[in-house]
């Protein structure tokens, strides 16, 4: 004994501190005394002393302050003293019963012992009153602390016990003993006193305190529970139940999600990356003496500086948004990366433990049982411990990248409110939204996985020496295949790189011309075009459907190999093993630790090349966020506000650009205080320039812009933005309903407000899109009045609303009687018509002011003015009446004769032009989805009960007109039938197929995993090296049979996604194109785009994806439990609870996780629309100083889009904690049966342990990929829904083939009792209309708008179809023939000329059937041919997206062209309304009546005198025919509705 005294810790003690015969080497272990007292104390002691600084961190952080006492912290405040006051008890009492006089030595124990545990209860009864006050509702380092000292003091309990019964004994033993046993009876009651108390703190410490009273942000009912969950609670994910449940249950909606937790807020994080950015750019320009530039704008506390400084101060470099980043978010990542460096740590301990069962295994008569069970707990504590640290990290990574998303995303936001305008021509709208959308959604996806960057490499080092102690330098071989394979799938990766590049392009182009046929289906319709366009789509798709099969294979390839190099691996290391040396066999604990360790390796060796491409992509990202955020702001002093200037906005001896040339030079404009100020000018002379100038949009090069006062501004293009009508009036403002009625009426809305369904609650779609441009510019100006500025700018409000509606504004708001009569105000005009009546006119030419006065001086001046007014009046677009007042002006001035002769001049044009459209609402037409554009709207109001017609049609629509609102999101599961299509399109063959190739391939992994088995038993291997190669070529060839059989379910998946891409793309063109029109009227062209390029695009690229592995983890699962089967067939007991709590989890996390995906899908978009809405309109913005209010609700947005991902972060981890929990239960379970089932192949045992070590990531996989599966097999279940819609009738019937070649011959078309409707449930618009045309009649048809005029050619081309009666031509029913027959044989020139892209000569002839020349001649007689012969590619010159870069007479005289190509025997003429200058218009009718003499022709007539010289007149009302006659017999007689039409026409 003498000899083992000396250690240092025995003299502590007086007593042994470590006996290894007593711990290990024994069938009953226990501790000393001595090291139960000292080592499994102080271990908790010492990890709270080392971690308490988290707790002071937590006090530091804490936005809360103030928890009441509550019967919690009370209870854990008195246990704690308890504690307090027993230790110190403990002293005196060893100070008392021990040394001086008592025969017991005092040991160093007895004094430190106490001492050390007193201070570290003292340390946590501080922290008590402390996290109450600073509002620390739970903290994790106490509850480690309690659960380790509780944990730690089960061993003293056992000791403690023995010793009493020992005691007992020898008391009983009745021999009078003189031994004092007091000592020892009192450490036996304050132990387990102490015990108590420690099990009662930990229980406490399980839960959470109360709710704090003070709390920085406003804590609603609908708090995130996480705030007040426990710690327990927190690493389980606990908290997370209820809305697990919840979701299961039904699926879940937006007010069940929890607010977002405050720290995670706009309002918290934007402070924290606006102080380390600011700094950042100061830093680079620290050289300067100049005074930092600050940019003016701040919201709370949040300003951002701006980095671009003064135009001449010398710039050190760009600010990065790296540094800022590192500094606001550094913290918690670096904490995340040292949880991550110790999951790394325990992941290697795993394959350690493992050699230590197969060894247990093996000298199973030698080893006591109790070791096999520690080993078997030690791995479960492992993986458990790994899951709970991952679990945390994880959800620390995520953190941190929203909140990098946030930041990013709101600085960009605020950046984009103060771009200039030369930074902003750098960059389309869609690409700074993309900066939002693309690159801050990168940076969230790379946190997660940034710890990789040198963690991969640490776990591979790790691994490389483990395997090196296990099997020596033949590691070498095997890493050297695993290094190999890298550049190959280096190779492959960039070439599949390639083909999803050159695929994108091919789907831009299938979606861009999808977009055009969708568009103008209406117009390829009445062509019976549809087939030609059909083709060019298929052509497109066909390359795309080349590259997606090159992509298949190449994919089929990399899975291939990624699935076999575990294999290859492990056979090319054990090859070299066995074969360098004869010496070296091949045992179990060799085989399988290696095997788990390859296992491990594997990771880290796929993420790197993916972490190092990401981390090239961020790269890009980040330099073009700073880029964007560096770029040049507008310089907030351009504009001054100098209150002494004698008026309230001038500029003197100005000069702007655009940021390239000058574009305004020596400008000098006074605008007197309430005076009207009118800028007039050719197009392109600057007008605009002017007005931007006075907003500070422009770079001011000299000069002094001065503004006094707020501002309103009503741009040329209006802004409207996503919200209802009147909150675009409001803009911010509160409502108040007695000037906002005013505002209304003088702006002319109150008719329009009177249609909307919803009135001025309507929401007005992105970029107005259910408005008319003129209303647009009503609502536009309606916002500028209802702000009641000081000033007002007004850019052209006028030009895109008609003439009477001009007058009325004018009158009403601009004017001197209107409601801005005592506001400043300029005005930039075209309309010469209110010129007299404004204080002074600038005059405006080439971006210089030529002449500015009154009215009378510039008329008298003869100069550029006159000119302006003369060019003005030839363009006849204005109203007699107007005309003649300006004439009245003119003259009063005195000698103008030239102005005189052109104003007489206008005044005739303007008689003969007067319309025969005599109603000023949306034509019916448009509402019912028929008719095209907004008809024109003239000034008289005379027909009221059209009127009246049109708002109670309005109504029916609304009940059934609800078709647009709302597109089905679909909710629940997914139905088995829609499996069922998939399967189908992907072929049934090759579906089976896949599955049974899979099979096989496992089954050849499982035989080769056990005839490994076999090998590392096989005893007699080490002396017979023939029975060694036989091992090792059976081994080879189970893997030949694994890499065959892969290879080939590869390629069968492969071929199978394409055989689906393409079944399912076709049926949806198809069905597509035979949809009958009204459902393109009733369908929003998005959603039916969406079908065809997200949903596509999902079928194409996604699904097969994710059915790979998906089969793969299955197939992996299944391996696992027939493994551990078959070494230990008791498991089979345990996997059926295993099973039901694995499926619980799975159909939880599915049911929620799903929905929360909708949700946060739903509530991304408005971030990126609202932002790219505020580039568009930042200039507006600007000019009402509303920048604030537009931060806030885009702050509003992202918080709230964040409320929405938090929980599907959770739901991931919350389901990740339990599905891996599940899985170290299969792992405990392997190994505990493994070693207590007695079972004594040491092979199948390790075979099982290292596949039940695998189980918890591919059950995790399994249902990520089950539950993707689920989300995107919706795009089939869309698909397939679209593809079973209603079809119209059939292109081609069989007895239209013996219709003669030129039919019709002679073109008489019989209307009888003809009655048809848009669509169900409406009502009729043509109610039995009969009449006969002769072959080769010219008749004209007019009536009012909403008469029924387009819906007569409508139902001649069976666009729609008749609800009654009948049509012939010829005698033959157009019922009875295929649409395609019918429609290529009758001409139409419509309405609205649409134009797709492509040649001009495919827009002609889309058949290809006609020679050049007669598409020459064809253009010569639409008077198109010396401008098609101007053009360097004539007829191939490429024709923009809409006909864009044609003018619209041009676009109109090409549907001329294509009307002379195909020259039928019957024409139909749907006027155009006012896309047609004069001239063209004569063009056009000069044409037809020679062109088409023989032919019958129908003119739908908005002019009445290009019908005079009809044979025929049709007069329609409210769907009937009221006249039909001659236009001369309608005309002498004075009662009929023709007649009275022309007297408005001023036509007789």
């Amino acid at each position: 004994m003498a000899t083992d005294t000396s250690s240092p810790m025995d003299r502590f003690c007086g007593s042994t501190f470590w006996n290894a015969t007593e711990t290990w080497w024994t069938k009953d272990p226990d501790f000393t005394p001595c090291f139960e007292q000292t080592a499994l104390v102080w271990t908790p002691c010492a990890f709270y002393w080392v971690f308490v600084i988290f707790d002071f961190y937590y006090l530091k952080a804490s936005l809360d302050r103030n928890i009441p006492w509550n019967k919690l912290n009370v209870s854990k405040a008195l246990v704690n003293l308890g504690l307090l006051v027993i230790t110190a008890l403990d002293l005196i009492m060893a100070l008392i019963k021990k040394g001086g006089d008592s025969e017991l030595p005092l040991y160093d124990l007895d004094i430190w012992g106490p001492i050390i545990k007193f201070a570290t209860f003292l340390l946590l009864f501080i922290f008590i009153p402390l996290n109450r006050k600073y509002g620390v509702q739970t903290t994790g380092c106490q509850f480690i602390f309690w659960f380790l000292l509780t944990v730690l003091s089960i061993p003293r309990c056992r000791t403690e016990v023995r010793l009493d019964s020992e005691r007992q004994k020898i008391l009983d033993s009745q021999q009078p003993s003189d031994q004092d046993f007091s000592w020892e009876e009192y450490q036996f009651v304050s132990f387990f006193i102490f015990f108590t108390f420690t099990s009662i703190m930990l229980i406490l410490n399980c839960f959470a305190d109360g709710l704090p009273r003070q709390t920085k942000y406003q804590r609603g009912e609908n708090e995130i529970p996480e705030l007040s969950a426990s710690f327990l609670s927190r690493i389980t994910y606990m908290w997370f139940d209820k809305m697990a449940l919840k979701g299961y249950r039904n699926p879940l909606e937006e007010k069940d999600l929890w607010d977002l937790r405050p720290q995670d807020s706009c309002s918290e994080v934007m402070p924290i990356f606006a102080h380390h950015w600011n700094q950042n750019v100061r830093k680079n320009y620290r050289n300067k003496a100049r005074v930092e530039p600050k940019a003016q704008f701040s919201n709370g506390n949040v300003t951002f500086e701006n980095p671009h400084g003064e135009k001449n101060g010398r710039k050190k470099g760009m600010a990065s948004i790296m540094p800022p980043i590192y500094k606001s978010f550094g913290g918690v990542f670096l904490f995340g990366a040292l949880m991550k460096l110790f999951t790394d740590v325990l992941t290697f301990a795993q394959p350690q433990v493992l050699s230590l069962i197969i060894s247990f295994v093996e000298a199973q008569e030698a080893e006591p049982e109790w070791k096999g069970i520690l080993y078997a707990v030690l791995l479960f504590v492992l993986a458990a411990a790994q899951t709970f640290i991952l679990g945390q990290y994880f959800h620390r990574m995520f953190i941190v990248g929203l909140r990098i998303r946030t930041a990013l995303i709101n600085a960009i936001y605020r950046k984009a409110l103060r771009i200039s305008n030369s930074t902003k021509k750098e960059s389309t709208v869609g690409e700074i939204v993309n900066l939002m959308a693309v690159d801050a959604q990168r940076f969230m996806e790379l946190t997660t996985y940034l710890n990789m960057i040198w963690s991969a490499p640490l776990q591979i080092a790790l691994a490389l020496y483990f395997l090196w102690q296990q099997l020596g330098p033949s590691v070498l071989a095997g890493l050297a295949v695993m290094i190999i394979l890298i550049p190959v799938n280096g190779v492959i990766a960039s070439r599949i790189k390639t083909y999803q590049i050159r695929q994108m392009k091919y789907k831009d182009e299938r979606v861009k011309l999808m977009n055009e046929v969708l568009s103008g289906i209406k117009v390829l319709k009445l062509y019976a075009w549809e087939p030609s366009f059909e083709k060019q789509v298929l052509d497109i798709r066909d390359k795309e459907i080349a590259t997606l099969r090159s992509t298949a294979y190449l994919n089929a390839g990399t899975s291939f190999l990624w699935s076999c190099a575990p294999f290859l691996v492990s056979l090319v290391t054990f090859a070299t093993y066995v074969l360098i040396d004869e010496n070296n066999v091949l045992d179990a604990t060799k085989t399988f630790v290696s095997l788990s360790l390859f296992n491990i390796l594997r990771f880290p060796l796929t993420m790197l090349p993916m972490l190092i491409t990401n981390l090239v992509q961020t790269q890009v990202s980040v330099n073009r966020i700073n880029k964007f955020l560096n770029s040049e702001e507008l310089d907030p002093n351009s504009v001054l506000h100098d209150s002494s200037k004698p008026h309230p906005m001038s500029i003197e001896n100005g000069e702007f650009s655009w940021g390239d040339e000058i574009t305004l030079r020596n400008i000098n404009i006074e605008v007197k205080k309430n005076s009207l100020v009118a800028l007039v000018g050719t197009v392109g002379s600057g007008k605009s320039s002017v007005v931007q100038a006075f907003l500070g949009e422009m770079e001011k090069l000299a000069g002094v812009v001065n503004t006094v006062g707020k501002l309103a501004y009503v741009p040329q293009q209006a802004w409207i933005q996503n919200a209802t009508v009147r909150d675009n009036i409001l803009f911010g403002q509160t409502y108040d309903r007695k000037r906002y009625n005013k505002v209304i009426d003088a702006c002319a809305l109150r008719a329009d407000i009177d249609i909307l369904s919803a009135g001025d609650l309507t929401e007005i779609g992105e970029k107005g899109i259910n408005l008319s441009g003129g209303q647009k510019q009503r609502i536009s100006l309606a916002r500028a009045v209802y702000s009641d500025a000081d000033l007002y700018l007004l850019d052209d409000p006028l030009s895109a609303v008609d003439s009477h509606v001009g007058k009325h504004i004018f009158e009403e708001v601009i004017g001197p009687k209107g409601i801005l009569a005592r506001k400043s105000r300029v005005l930039v005009t075209h309309g010469v018509t209110f010129l007299p009546q404004v204080d002074s006119i600038y005059v405006m030419k080439m971006g210089e002011i030529s002449e500015s006065g009154t009215f009378d001086q510039l008329v008298k001046n003869k100069g550029a003015f006159a000119d302006f007014i003369i060019q003005h009046l030839q363009d006849g677009n204005e109203e007699e009446e107007e005309l003649n007042q300006i004439k009245r002006q003119i003259s009063s001035t005195g000698d103008v004769p030239e102005l005189l002769g052109t104003v007489e001049k206008a005044i005739k044009l303007a008689r003969t032009e007067s319309l025969s459209d005599s109603i000023s609402v949306t034509s019916a037409d448009s509402l019912m989805g028929g008719g095209g554009s907004l008809r024109r709207r003239t000034k008289r109001q005379d027909s009221h009960d059209s009127v009246a017609s049109a708002a109670s049609l309005k109504k029916k629509q609304e009940v059934q007109g609800k078709l647009i609102e709302t597109e089905k999101s679909q909710t629940g599961g997914v139905e088995f039938a829609v499996y069922k299509h998939y399967i189908k399109s992907v072929g049934i063959f090759l579906s089976v197929a896949t599955l049974v190739l899979n099979f096989v391939f496992q089954a050849f992994q499982i035989g080769s995993n056990l005839w490994l088995t076999q090998w590392a038993n096989d005893q007699n291997v080490a002396n017979d090296t023939g029975l060694r190669d036989m091992y090792l070529g059976v081994y080879g060839a189970f893997g030949f049979g694994q890499v065959l059989a892969k290879y080939l379910s590869g390629l069968a998946l492969a071929i199978g996604g394409l055989h689906s891409s393409m079944n399912v793309f076709n049926k949806l063109l198809n069905t597509g194109l035979k949809w009958p029109m009204e459902l393109f009227d009733t369908t929003p062209l998005g959603r039916i785009l969406s079908r065809y390029s997200k949903d596509v695009d999902t079928v194409d690229t996604v699904l097969p994806g994710i059915t790979v592995q998906l089969l793969n983890t299955c197939f992996a699962v299944l391996a696992t439990i027939v493994v551990i089967s078959l070494s230990t067939p008791i498991f089979l007991a345990v996997i059926v609870p295993i099973a039901f709590l694995y499926y619980f989890a799975q159909r939880f996390y599915v049911a929620t996780s799903r929905q929360l995906m909708r949700l946060e899908s739903v509530s991304r978009s408005p971030i990126y629309s609202h932002f790219s809405e505020t580039v568009t309109g930042a200039s507006t913005i600007r000019a009402y100083n509303v920048g604030d209010r537009f931060i806030e609700e885009s702050d509003a947005k992202v918080d709230k889009n964040q409320v929405c991902k938090y929980p599907s972060v959770i739901a991931n981890r919350w389901l990740a904690i339990r599905l891996e929990m599940v899985g170290n239960l299969i792992i405990l379970f392997a190994s505990l049966f493994a070693v207590l089932g007695g079972q004594t192949n040491p092979g199948l045992v390790g075979l099982s342990v290292s596949y039940a070590l695998q189980v918890t990531q591919t059950l995790n996989w399994l249902v990520r990929m089950s539950s993707d599966i689920e989300t995107n097999i919706v795009s089939v279940e869309r698909i397939k829904e679209y593809g079973e819609t209603k079809q119209e009738a059939p292109w081609e019937l069989e007895q239209d083939k013996n219709k003669p070649k030129n039919w019709p011959q002679e073109g008489r078309v019989e209307f009888q009792n003809f009655q048809v409707r848009y669509r169900e449930g409406l009502d009729l618009v043509l109610r039995g209309v009969s009449f006969n045309i002769k072959g080769g009649e010219k008749v004209g048809i007019v009536g009012r708008t909403g008469a029924g005029k387009s819906s007569l050619t409508l139902a001649l081309f069976r666009i729609i179809e008749a609800a009654g009666g009948r049509i012939s031509i010829d005698g033959v029913d157009i019922a009875s023939m295929g649409l395609h027959m019918l429609r290529s044989r009758l001409t139409i020139i419509p309405q609205d000329p649409v134009l797709f892209s492509g040649s001009l000569r495919i827009n002609l002839d889309p058949f290809e059937i006609k020679t050049d020349d007669e598409i020459w001649k064809a253009l010569e007689l639409s008077h198109l041919k010396s401008f098609v012969k101007s053009l360097a590619a004539g007829l191939n010159h490429e024709i923009a997206e809409g006909g864009e870069n044609l003018s619209v007479g041009q676009r109109q005289l090409v549907c001329l062209a294509r009307a002379l190509l195909r020259k039928t025997k019957v024409l139909v003429l749907d006027e155009a309304t006012a896309a047609v200058d004069l001239e063209t218009d004569d063009l056009i009718q000069k044409t037809i009546r020679t062109e088409f003499k023989e032919c019958t022709v129908l003119t739908i007539a908005h002019r009445l005198n290009t019908i005079l010289d009809s044979d025929k007149v049709i007069v329609l009302d409210k769907g009937q025919i009221t006249e039909f006659a001659s236009p001369t017999e309608l005309l002498d007689n004075p009662k009929s509705a023709f007649y009275s039409m022309a007297k408005d026409a001023n036509l007789v």
